[in-house]
């Protein structure tokens, strides 16, 4: 399993997830070695990562039993080398090569959980070879020892031969430590409960300064009154609109009723006046209701000559009359 690295950051910390194998294991290294380059390619762009950091504070958390100790040295340079406070807090079984990153903390900084195991032993390898080639790494693994037991009494205070010795348990193979017993050997500072996760400051110097929270306490009633102000600003623009929308609409309401009354004035106004008159001047003549009309201005109706029976002159005289009327009703008909 190659290491996972993760670098995220919250507020003012950066956290750095270091989780499984550190590097890839020696006896691994050879078998494929384009994957080999690759591997140490990815490893070397996350120390370089971690190298170029520039949070204030950056808190480590290492769940890993180890891996390459070259690997991690090269992680420990790293944070060693950054201008922040370093914090570092080891989970479940923490061994080998993870107790060197462990170490790349500032004073009292060096966490260990409660329920963790803390290991550190002699350096191993995997070769193959003849006697020389076997003394030159042997001669390899030990100054490797003295260089981890001198980096574990540098950060602890004790004496280097006191972790050679330690190292040097069980044929090498070093003995598992609890939290209290790592601490009560220097290889931890102080133990914090599982609640105790990287959301929680580890000492005075990872808490934020009064100005600090005051910074943040302005930024944040800043924050607060600028989004209520872009509220009330969207709010009022919104209203705006409905409003233009409103007068458009009215507007385009009145041209199309205007319009209407243009196009029906005409009619209501000869409607009116038709009104206004009697029934039999509404109704037009007709043409040879006209022309009787006029006819009859000129000449009355016509006379009957006298008879040569006295007593039939006014029945032919009203017979006329009653021919008149009734030829006056026709024409009025046409």
């Amino acid at each position: 399993m190659q290491t996972k690295i993760t670098i995220r950051n919250e507020a003012h910390t950066c956290y750095i997830d270091i989780e499984g194998t550190i590097g890839v294991p020696e006896e691994h290294q050879f078998e494929n070695g384009d994957s080999r380059v690759a591997t140490f390619k990815t490893l070397r762009h996350e120390v370089q990562r971690i190298a170029e950091i520039a949070a204030k504070s950056v808190v480590v958390n290492i769940r890993s039993t180890g891996g390459d100790v070259n690997d991690a040295l090269l992680i420990y340079d790293a944070l060693m080398g950054l201008d922040a406070h370093i914090t570092t807090r080891c989970y479940g079984y923490t061994a080998s090569a993870a107790t060197i990153i462990a170490q790349a903390a500032n004073d009292g900084c060096r966490e260990i959980s409660s329920n963790a195991m803390y290991l550190i032993h002699k350096s191993t390898c995997s070769i193959e070879g003849n006697a020389s080639s076997l003394d030159a790494r042997a001669d390899l693994l030990r100054k490797t020892d003295e260089r981890l037991a001198a980096l574990y009494a540098l950060h602890s205070g004790l004496d280097a031969q006191f972790f050679a010795d330690l190292m040097a348990e069980n044929g090498g193979e070093g003995r598992w430590l609890t939290a209290q017993e790592a601490v009560a050997a220097g290889l931890a500072d102080r133990i914090i409960e599982p609640a105790a996760t990287t959301q929680q400051p580890s000492t005075e110097s990872d808490l934020p300064t009064d100005k600090a929270l005051h910074g943040e306490a302005h930024n944040s009633t800043a924050s607060v009154i600028i989004r209520f102000l872009l509220g009330r600003l969207a709010y009022r623009i919104e209203e705006w609109l409905e409003s233009l929308h409103h007068k458009h609409q009215s507007k385009r309401e009145e041209r199309k009723a205007k319009k209407q009354a243009e196009t029906l004035a005409p009619e209501e106004e000869s409607t009116k006046e038709e009104s206004s008159l009697p029934q039999a001047a509404v109704q037009s003549p007709s043409r040879s209701a006209i022309a009787f009309d006029e006819g009859q201005r000129r000449a009355l109706a016509t006379r009957t000559k006298p008879v040569e029976d006295p007593s039939m002159n006014q029945s032919v005289q009203q017979a006329n009359e009653r021919a008149y009327a009734d030829d006056a009703k026709a024409f009025g008909r046409y």
